[in-house]
C-alpha cells in the first residue's frame, strides 16, 4: 500500500530532518547509517567474532579463549535466492546473533557462521532460460544475500562461511557419499560396518550371501552384485514424476494436482527408473529411538516418529497363479503381502497389486479365465475396434500401467471411483484356502509396504470402495459396534450388504471358517498374536515391523548439482573413485536443458552430463591398468550438502580431513548422562524443515559416527524453531495476488489496485504473495539497529506475527531516547556524571538485570526490549535534565545489556562513554536480589472496613514496629480522635485493620 503500512518506508525518512541538520550528533537514519558501516568495517579489520580451534589454521588466539565454554549456535543452511531477501528472512538470524552476542558476554566461547545452500533447480532452470551459467548466478546471489545481512551487523566468523557450490566443499560431499557407498548395516550389530569387513565375512564363510550360491561358488561380477546389494548408497528401481517434456524427474512439489509439471505444464508420468538411493530405513528405529536424546519440540519429535511410521504387523505369503482356480494345484509364485491385521485373513476376498509391482509381467494370465466379469477388463482403455481376442489380460493390464502412469501419488490416494484391472491370475487365502482374483489398482502404490495388498474390503475403506465397483464379496470378520451401527442407521441382524461403508472400529470377532485360527473373544492384539503364530506354525508367514519410511531416492537429472564420484565398467555395476582423484568437478556447459523425450519413449532418462561427452568417459588405474571408464551422468540432489555443513563450519579450510576429529570433539562434545548425546548446542529454523532434513542429516551423521568418523550420535542437541513474519497480501477479482506497495486506501477504507477493487488476505510474507518488504528500505530508513529491535519486540521468537511498518517507528524513538538520554546532540559528548545511584535507581537498575539476564538466557528477546524500554523511560523521567544527569554505572549498565540486540549503537555509546575497543567481550550486568528487592511495604489501612489511607513501613517488620508507625501517623489521630478503638489487627506485609466504637 503507499500508505506508511504498506510502503516499507516512512516518506523521507532517508532525508535528515531539519532538527537532525541542526543537531549534529542527534540519532536518526544518517546518523545511524554512519555508526553502523563504521563499526561493521571495525569488526571486520579486528576479527572481532573470530572463534578460533584449538588447533590447526583457524586455532590463532585460542589462548585467550582457553577454559571458556565452547558454544555452537547454528542457523539452518539458506538458499540464496535471486530475489534477494525480505524481513522475514533475517528474523530467525537475528535471534541466533541476540543469543550468540549474549554468550560472548557472559563468558563462553561461541562459534557462530554462516553458509549456502546454494545448489538447486531455480539457477538451472534460470540458466536454461538465458544461458547463463547457474554458477553465475548462484555467486551473484550469494554476493546480494550476503551484503543485505552484513548491513544487519551479525557476528559470525566469516572465515568459516562455505557454500555448496565450492569445489573444496562439495569434494567433501563426494568423500561421505563414497563413505555410505562403502558401508553396511550390520543387523546383529545395529551399525554400519565398512563394506570390506562383509567381503571378509563372505570369503571366511561366516556370513553367506543371501539367495545366491556360496561365496566360493561365485564370479566376480556376481560377487559384486552380492555385495551391492548390501551397501547403504545402492542403485535400485524405483517410480519417479518423469516429465518427458522437461526430460527430467520431478520432485513430488513440482507436480501440480491435475498431474502436470508445475514449470511449463508438460503432462507428468509414473514410471520407474534405475537411480541411486540410500538404505535410511536401516536406521529407521535409530532414529526414532534417539529422539529422546535430544532436546527438540515435541511437536517436532512427533512429526517424525510420523513421518518413520512405525507398524507392526506380518509379511504373509501368498501362492499366485493363473488358470482355473478350481483346478489341480499348478506351479505357484510366492507373493509377498506386508499387513497390521493378519486378524483380518479370513475376510480377504481378492488381492491388489501395484500396477508398477515387479511380479505383474509374470502373474498376467495369457487368457481370461471362464465366467471374468467385463467390468474386470478395463474396458475403457480399450482402444476402439479391438477385437475379444485381442484384448487380453495382457494387453488390458498394459493399458491400465498406461493410464495409471499419468496419476501422481496425491491423485492415486484420493477417495474416488476405483479403476482397476484383473490380471488373470488368483492367489490361494493361506486360512481359508480359496483362491483369491489379483487385481491391479492405481490406489496400491509400490513405495509404500510392498505394493502388494490383501483385501479385506467389510473393514478397510479403499478395499470396500473397489469391491462395490468390482462386484466382489465383503464377508465381515468382526460384528460392527453399537456405534457404527447407530451412526449409519443398521441393526446388528443387517446385512454387510447393506452397509453404507467399512467398519474399521473395535468389535467381537466372528465364528472362524474351518481350520482358521479360532479368534472368538480375543482382544485385537491377541487376537493378532494369535494368527501370526498360527502363519509362522504353517509356514505362510511371520511377525514383521514396517515403517513408513522408505529409502531414499538420491538421483537427479540435473546439472546444477554434486557429482557422483562414480564410474561404470563393462559390467555396468558402479565403482567408487580413488580419493585421490576427488573432487569429481562439474564439466563446463552453456546447455543445461536435460534432452527432452517423447511421451511414450521408455528409454532412460539423458541428463544433460550425458552430453558432455570429452567428460563422460574417463581413464583411471584401479589397481589393473588404466581402462576407460564411464561417469555416473545424475548428480545428487540439493539435500545432499546440508546434511553435513555444520560439520565443516569446524573445520573449513581444512584439506586432508572433512573435519579434524579434535576439532569436533571440542566444539562438539559428547554428553553423558541424563542430558542425553551431544551434538550443535543451539539449531534455529523454520518448522518446514521438521522432517526431511533433520531426518536425511541425521541419517548420515549416524553413518559417521558408526564409522568412527564423529564422536556424537546426533548431530542438534537443541532444535528451536522461529516463527515467521506475515504480511497484508492483496487479491483481485480474478485471485490474482498483486504487488502490496501498490495498493491504494481511499477515504472511505475501500482498497484499490490501478483502480480496481481488491480484498486483503494475511499471508506469510514473500514473493508469491507479492507482499514482500525488503531490508534495505529499512536500513536506509531507520538503521539496522531498528530493525534489528523490531523484529525482536514483535512478539516470541517462535511465534508468527504480523508485519506493521508504522510500528517500527517505536523501536527508533526508543534509541532516539536512549541515545538522547546519554549523548549531548550538539557536541556528541556523553551526558552521564559520575555520581551514586539513589536507593530507586540501584532497585530499578538490578531489577532490571535479572529479568533481563533471564530473557536473554531463555530466548525471550520480546521482553528483554520491554523491560529495556521501562528503564530507557524512568531515566528519561528522573535523569534527564542538566542538574540531574544519568550516574555513569546506571548509563553504561543499559548499554551494556542492550548491547546484544542493538550492536552498532552500544558500541558506539560505549566508546563514547570513555571506552577503548569494542563492548562484544564485555562482562554482561549481574544483578544483586538483595539491592533489586524493595526497602519499604505500602500497607492499606482499614477503619471499620474501609481504606483511609496507607502506611509505609520497612520490608519485614513485625506487628510492634507497624503498630507504632501506625499510632504515629497524623491520619491515625484524624480517624480515632474522640474514639475507642475497640480491635486493631495487623497482618505483617499486607493489611492493618482498626474497628472502633
Amino acid at each position: 500500500m503507499t500508505d506508511k503500512a504498506q510502503s516499507g518506508a516512512a516518506e523521507g525518512a532517508t532525508t535528515p530532518s531539519p532538527a537532525e541538520t541542526e543537531l549534529p550528533f542527534r540519532y536518526g537514519p544518517r546518523l545511524a547509517g554512519e555508526i553502523e558501516s563504521r563499526w561493521q568495517s571495525w569488526w571486520r579489520e579486528h576479527g572481532t567474532f573470530a572463534s578460533p580451534n584449538p588447533i590447526g589454521p583457524l586455532s590463532d588466539g585460542f589462548d585467550e579463549v582457553k577454559g571458556l565454554d565452547p558454544f555452537f549456535v547454528l542457523d539452518m543452511f539458506p538458499y540464496p535466492s535471486g530475489a534477494g531477501l525480505h524481513v522475514g528472512h533475517p528474523l530467525g538470524y537475528i535471534g541466533t546473533d541476540v543469543y550468540a552476542r549474549y554468550l560472548r558476554m557472559t563468558g563462553r566461547h561461541v562459534l557462530h557462521s554462516f553458509g549456502y545452500d546454494a545448489f538447486g533447480l531455480p539457477a538451472e532452470q534460470y540458466a536454461i532460460n538465458t544461458g547463463q551459467h547457474p554458477r553465475v548466478t548462484t555467486e551473484a546471489n550469494i554476493a546480494n544475500m550476503r551484503r543485505q545481512l552484513g548491513r544487519l551487523g551479525l557476528g559470525h566468523d566469516t572465515r568459516r562461511e562455505i557454500a555448496t557450490t565450492d569445489v573444496t566443499y562439495y569434494r567433501w560431499t563426494q568423500w561421505i557419499f563414497k563413505k555410505i557407498f562403502d558401508s553396511w548395516y550390520d543387523e546383529n550389530l545395529d551399525r554400519a560396518r565398512p563394506i570390506a569387513e562383509l567381503v571378509a565375512e563372505f570369503e571366511a564363510g561366516t556370513r553367506t550371501p543371501a539367495g545366491t550360491l556360496p561365496w566360493s561358488e561365485l564370479d566376480a561380477t556376481e560377487r559384486r552384485k552380492a555385495v551391492d546389494g548390501h551397501r547403504l548408497a545402492y542403485l535400485a528401481e524405483g517410480l519417479v514424476n518423469w516429465c518427458p517434456g522437461l526430460g527430467t524427474v520431478l520432485a513430488n512439489e513440482e507436480v501440480t494436482a491435475d498431474g502436470r509439471s508445475d514449470i511449463g505444464n508438460y503432462p507428468v508420468f509414473r514410471r520407474p527408473l534405475r537411480q541411486w538411493t540410500l538404505r535410511i530405513t536401516a536406521y529407521a528405529e535409530r532414529l526414532m529411538a534417539d529422539l529422546d536424546l535430544v532436546d527438540w519440540p515435541d511437536s517436532i519429535k512427533q512429526m517424525q516418529r510420523n513421518w518413520i511410521g512405525p507398524s507392526d504387523g506380518a509379511h504373509v505369503t501368498f501362492a499366485a497363479f493363473t488358470g482355473d482356480p478350481d483346478g489341480p494345484p499348478r506351479p505357484a509364485l510366492a507373493l509377498d503381502v506386508y499387513t497390521t491385521r493378519p486378524d483380518t485373513l479370513p475376510g480377504a476376498t481378492f488381492m491388489v497389486l501395484a500396477p508398477e509391482h515387479p511380479l505383474v509381467d509374470a502373474l498376467t494370465a495369457s487368457e481370461w479365465p471362464t465366467g471374468t466379469p467385463a467390468e474386470w477388463t478395463f474396458n475403457e482403455g480399450r482402444p476402439a475396434g479391438t477385437s475379444d481376442a485381442d484384448w487380453t489380460p495382457a494387453a488390458a493390464v498394459a493399458a491400465y500401467q498406461e493410464f495409471a502412469g499419468t496419476r501422481s501419488d496425491r491423485q492415486r490416494g484420493e477417495e474416488v471411483d476405483r479403476t482397476g484391472v484383473f490380471t488373470g491370475a488368483y492367489a490361494r487365502n493361506p486360512v481359508t484356502g480359496k483362491a483369491i482374483p489379483i487385481f491391479l489398482a492405481d490406489y496400491v502404490l509400490l513405495g509404500y509396504g510392498t505394493g502388494a495388498v490383501m483385501a479385506v474390503p467389510a473393514h478397510d475403506q479403499r478395499d470396500f470402495s473397489f469391491a462395490r465397483e468390482f462386484g466382489l464379496p465383503t464377508p465381515p470378520v468382526l460384528a460392527p459396534n453399537d456405534d457404527f451401527l447407530a451412526e449409519h442407521g443398521l441393526s446388528s441382524n443387517d446385512s454387510v450388504d447393506v452397509w453404507p461403508v467399512a467398519f474399521s472400529g473395535e468389535g467381537e470377532y466372528l465364528p472362524a471358517p474351518p481350520g482358521a485360527p479360532v479368534l472368538t473373544g480375543l482382544s485385537k492384539t491377541d487376537a493378532v498374536k494369535a494368527t501370526v503364530s498360527w502363519l509362522e506354525a504353517a509356514g505362510t508367514g511371520r511377525a514383521a515391523r514396517s515403517y513408513r519410511l522408505r529409502d531414499w531416492l538420491f538421483s537427479r537429472q540435473r546439472y546444477w548439482g554434486e557429482p557422483f564420484p562414480i564410474v561404470y565398467d563393462e559390467t555396468g555395476l558402479p565403482i567408487a573413485v580413488p580419493d585421490d582423484v576427488l573432487p569429481v568437478q562439474l564439466p563446463e556447459m552453456t546447455d543445461f536443458r536435460p534432452t527432452p523425450m517423447a511421451e511414450d519413449d521408455t528409454s532412460d532418462p539423458v541428463p544433460p552430463l550425458a552430453r558432455a561427452s570429452d567428460w563422460t568417459t574417463v581413464t583411471l588405474d584401479l589397481g589393473d591398468g588404466p581402462r576407460q571408464y564411464r561417469r555416473e551422468t545424475n548428480t545428487m540432489p540439493q539435500w545432499a550438502g546440508s546434511c553435513w555443513y555444520y560439520l565443516r563450519y569446524l573445520d573449513p579450510t581444512n584439506a586432508e580431513r572433512f573435519v579434524d576429529p579434535e576439532i569436533e570433539r571440542y566444539w562438539m562434545p559428547s554428553v553423558d548422562g541424563p542430558d542425553g548425546d551431544g551434538g550443535v548446542d543451539l539449531y534455529v529454523g523454520g518448522v518446514e524443515h521438521a522432517v526431511l532434513h533433520l531426518l536425511y542429516a541425521r541419517f548420515w551423521h549416524k553413518v559417521l559416527y558408526d564409522l568412527g568418523l564423529v564422536s556424537t550420535r546426533e548431530p542438534f542437541k537443541r532444535l528451536f524453531n522461529q516463527g515467521y513474519i506475515q504480511a497484508d497480501a492483496f487479491l483481485d477479482a480474478r485471485g490474482m495476488y498483486v504487488p502490496a506497495v501498490e495498493v491504494t486506501t481511499e477515504a472511505d477504507g475501500t482498497l484499490r489496485y490501478e483502480g480496481e477493487p481488491v480484498s486483503r488476505r494475511s499471508g506469510k510474507m514473500g514473493k508469491s504473495l507479492k507482499n514482500s518488504v525488503t531490508p534495505d528500505e529499512m536500513y536506509d530508513a531507520y538503521g539496522a539497529d531498528t530493525l534489528r529491535v523490531y523484529e525482536m519486540a514483535m512478539g516470541p521468537l517462535d511465534a508468527d506475527r504480523p508485519w506493521r511498518t508504522d510500528d517500527i517507528v517505536g523501536p527508533h524513538r526508543f534509541l532516539q531516547r536512549l541515545w538522547r538520554n546519554l549523548i549531548d546532540e550538539e557536541t556528541g559528548q556523553p551526558r552521564v556524571a559520575d555520581a551514586d545511584l539513589d536507593d530507586e535507581a540501584t532497585r530499578t537498575l538490578h531489577r532490571t538485570i535479572l529479568a533481563v539476564r533471564a530473557d536473554y538466557a531463555g530466548m525471550r528477546f520480546n521482553t528483554a526490549v520491554a523491560r529495556l524500554i521501562e528503564l530507557t523511560n524512568f531515566v528519561s523521567k528522573h535523569h534527564s535534565s542538566e542538574a540531574k544527569r544519568p550516574p555513569r554505572a546506571l548509563a553504561e549498565a543499559m548499554v551494556l545489556m542492550l548491547a546484544p540486540l542493538a550492536p552498532h549503537i552500544t558500541e558506539e555509546l560505549w566508546t563514547r562513554l570513555g571506552h577503548d575497543g569494542s563492548l562484544v567481550r564485555e562482562p554482561f550486568p549481574v544483578g544483586d536480589e538483595a539491592l533489586a528487592a524493595e526497602s519499604t511495604v505500602t500497607l492499606p489501612v482499614q477503619v471499620n472496613g474501609k481504606v483511609r489511607f496507607t502506611l509505609s513501613v520497612p520490608v519485614g517488620a513485625g506487628e510492634d514496629e507497624v503498630k507504632a508507625a501506625l499510632t504515629a501517623h497524623e491520619d491515625y489521630a484524624k480517624h480515632t480522635d474522640g474514639k475507642t478503638v475497640k480491635r486493631l489487627i495487623v497482618v505483617p506485609g499486607r493489611i492493618i485493620n482498626i474497628a472502633i466504637a
